[in-house]
């Protein structure tokens, strides 16, 4: 399988939120390692731990970006539990 080139474009998927720090701690780091990334924050308003709303929005959004973006999906349904 062939993959597109690197088109620069990093999207961003979470259930973080936008109430505290983790979503600019997450495109500090990203920039931290390239800093010509363009960031897109598809949305950090996925209800907290569900995956299934996580996928619906990626399903709904990939094929409208350019072919090379990577997407980056935070939504742990483990946060919080005994889990080690």
């Amino acid at each position: 399988m062939r993959f597109p080139a690197a088109s620069g474009i990093l999207a961003l998927l979470t259930d973080f939120g936008l109430s505290d720090h983790y979503v600019g701690v997450m495109k500090g780091v990203a920039l931290s390692i390239f800093p010509d990334a363009k960031l897109v924050d598809l949305s950090h308003g996925v209800e907290a731990y569900s995956v299934e709303q996580g996928a619906f929005f990626l399903e709904q959004a990939w094929l409208r970006f350019p072919p090379g973006t990577v997407f980056c999906a935070v939504v742990d349904p483990g946060v919080g539990t005994a889990r080690r």
